[in-house]
C-alpha cells in the first residue's frame, strides 16, 4: 500500500495553526511518537502495554482490580502494581481479562502480598515496548510482544537476593477452573477458566524461560505458584520469558510458543519496532507541536490494538459455543467491540 500523505489543520488552545506553512517532521520512528499512557486516566479505559498490531497477547501492568475505571485493569492515578497479565480491553465499559499475572519479586512462599509501588517517573510507554522499575525492590520489568506472545524482560539489580516469579491463576475475575503443568526444566503450562464480562472463558498459555526452573511452591488456597531460579553473582541480572496463549488447549498454546522465532526479548523487541512502523508509517503528517504529533500517532495506534488475532497458528480457534474450529486460509479474531466504533474507526480501516 501506497503511504497516504495527508495535510493537517492543528486547533491547540482555541489558536489555528497553517499545517500548510511548516516544514514537514522527519519521523524515523514514528513508534517513538506513541505515548500509550494516554487514555489511561480519568475515563479513557486504556491500557499502557505492550501488543502488536492486532495481536493476541495484551501484556500490561495491572493497577486496579475492580470499578468502572478499572475495565483496561489499569489507571494513572494509581500507584499500585498487582503485576502484568497477558490480555487486556482497551476503552470498553466492562471488565474482563486480565488472564495469568506475573511478578517478578525478591519476596518467598511465604507472602501474602506481592504488589510494588511504582512512579510515572521511572515509567515509559511506546508502540511495543513498556519499561517500569519499582520504587523500593531493585527490579526492572520490560515488555514486547509478537501477533501471538508476550515477551518479558527482567532486571535484577540486588542479586544477592533470590530471584523468584509468582504467577497468580486467581488474578482479578471469578474463577471457575484452572491448571497448571511443569512441561521441562524452562517451560510450564496452564489453563484458566473464568467469568466476568465473558460468563464462561478459556483461555491456555505456554510459558519459556530463559534459565532452568530450579523449584514451584502452589498455593491451592490462592492458586498462585511462586517459581524460584537460581542465584546470581553477576550485576543486574536478567531473567527472560516468552508467553504465548491459546483458546484451545495447552497444545495450542505450546505450538504457539514453538513457533516464535525469536529466542531474546531485545529481538523481539526489534521486529515489534518493525511491524508499528510499517502501520504508522502509512499515514504522514506534516505542521503542528511534537505534542500534537504525539496525540495522532497514539490515536492512531489505539485504532489498531483491537480486533484481536484469535487462532493458533494450525488455525485452531474456539467458538462462542464452546466448540473447537478451524480458520482455513485466514486469521480468526476477536474482541470485535462495535460499540460506537462504527462512526470513526471503521472508516479509517
Amino acid at each position: 500500500m501506497k503511504r497516504q500523505l495527508i495535510s493537517i489543520t492543528l486547533l491547540l488552545i482555541g489558536v489555528m495553526m497553517n499545517a500548510w506553512a511548516q516544514e514537514p517532521m522527519n519521523f524515523k520512528e514514528k513508534g517513538n511518537l506513541v505515548n500509550t499512557l494516554i487514555g489511561t486516566d480519568a475515563h479513557g479505559h486504556t491500557y499502557p502495554g505492550a501488543v502488536a498490531p492486532f495481536g493476541m497477547v495484551q501484556l500490561s501492568p495491572d493497577t486496579r482490580l475492580d470499578g468502572w475505571d478499572g475495565c483496561s485493569g489499569y489507571h494513572y492515578s494509581d500507584s499500585i502494581i498487582y503485576g502484568f497479565s497477558h490480555t487486556h480491553l482497551s476503552g470498553t465499559g466492562c471488565s474482563d481479562y486480565a488472564d495469568f499475572l506475573f511478578m517478578p519479586t525478591l519476596k518467598d512462599e511465604n507472602n501474602k502480598d506481592y504488589t510494588e509501588s511504582f512512579s510515572h517517573d521511572n515509567e515509559i510507554g511506546r508502540a511495543g515496548y513498556y519499561k517500569v522499575s519499582f520504587n523500593s525492590t531493585p527490579i526492572t520489568v520490560e515488555l514486547t510482544a509478537t501477533e501471538r506472545a508476550g515477551y518479558h524482560k527482567y532486571t535484577f539489580h540486588n542479586p544477592e537476593k533470590e530471584r523468584n516469579l509468582m504467577i497468580d491463576l486467581k488474578h482479578r475475575d471469578f474463577l471457575i477452573d484452572s491448571d497448571w503443568k511443569k512441561i521441562d526444566d524452562n517451560t510450564l503450562v496452564g489453563m484458566r477458566r473464568s467469568k466476568a464480562w465473558n460468563e464462561d472463558q478459556i483461555i491456555f498459555f505456554a510459558a519459556r524461560f530463559s534459565e532452568e526452573i530450579q523449584s514451584i511452591v502452589y498455593n491451592q488456597n490462592t492458586k498462585q505458584l511462586l517459581i524460584r531460579f537460581s542465584g546470581s553473582e553477576k550485576n543486574n541480572s536478567t531473567l527472560e520469558a516468552i508467553v504465548s496463549l491459546s483458546s484451545v488447549d495447552h497444545s495450542g498454546a505450546l505450538n504457539n510458543l514453538r513457533a516464535e522465532r525469536f529466542n531474546s526479548f531485545d529481538m523481539a523487541l526489534d521486529y515489534s519496532k518493525e511491524i508499528w512502523e510499517k502501520e504508522l508509517k502509512k499515514i504522514d503528517i506534516y505542521g503542528g507541536s511534537i505534542e500534537e504529533q504525539r496525540t495522532f500517532y497514539t490515536s492512531m495506534y489505539h485504532s489498531m490494538i483491537t480486533p484481536n488475532l484469535y487462532s493458533d497458528v494450525d488455525g485452531q480457534y474456539r467458538g462462542m459455543d464452546g466448540k473447537i474450529y478451524y480458520a482455513n486460509g485466514y486469521d480468526r479474531y476477536t474482541v470485535f467491540s462495535l460499540w460506537d466504533t462504527y462512526r470513526t474507526l471503521h472508516p479509517l480501516m
